[in-house]
């Protein structure tokens, strides 16, 4: 329990999404690699060469500074010194309940994640060089996928995971781990007794 949840420090350390941009006039990828308290060039100068791009089109700059770069790691600590604290003083089914929560803020997080994709994706300054309509009329919106791999225009978006958010899936599988481990203990202790 105890490990699972220092596993989520790695957050800390480690990316955990990437969101990469491929298209012809680019011999390499731009890609951005998203942490918990940063948005960072994945090769150098992506970010400006993003935002350089983007400007055309009426998106806003990649921000530097987001309120989430404070909450989130605040959140992070918080569930940190949670766990350590259940896996000293806590009951198996208290694990499971630490896992149970991470899970709801986890899934918060990647909601949070998807709204501001689509704001980014859809919030177009209308005096924009280039406008692009969709075949209805309606402007045409440049959202990424959340997860996964999506053509917008000539370039192909890839969304994916990477090491930090592996981490935690496997610091809070640890943490199941432990609640089962613990229960299974716990039982046998009992037919002792």
């Amino acid at each position: 329990m105890i490990v699972g949840s220092l596993m989520l420090l790695f957050l800390f350390v480690f990316p955990m999404w990437n969101i990469q941009l491929e298209a012809p006039q680019y011999p390499s990828r731009l890609g951005m690699d998203i942490y918990i308290t940063k948005i960072a060039d994945e090769n150098p100068h992506d970010l400006k060469n993003i935002n350089l791009m983007n400007h055309y089109i009426g998106m806003a700059e990649i921000p530097e500074h987001m309120t989430e770069f404070i909450v989130f790691p605040a959140v992070v600590i918080s569930m940190v010194l949670l766990g350590i604290a259940i896996g000293i003083k806590g009951t198996p089914n208290w694990f499971l309940g630490w896992f149970i929560l991470m899970s709801v803020l986890g899934c918060a997080g990647i909601y949070d994640f998807y709204l501001w994709m689509y704001d980014y994706g859809h919030s177009l300054d209308p005096k924009a060089i280039l406008n692009f309509t969709n075949p209805d009329g309606t402007p045409m919106a440049y959202q990424p996928p959340l997860i996964g791999t999506k053509q917008i225009l000539n370039f192909t978006a890839h969304s994916y995971p990477k090491i930090a958010a592996y981490l935690m899936f496997a610091g809070m599988g640890m943490t199941v781990a432990a609640f089962f481990v613990g229960r299974k203990e716990a039982k046998a202790m009992a037919e002792i007794s």
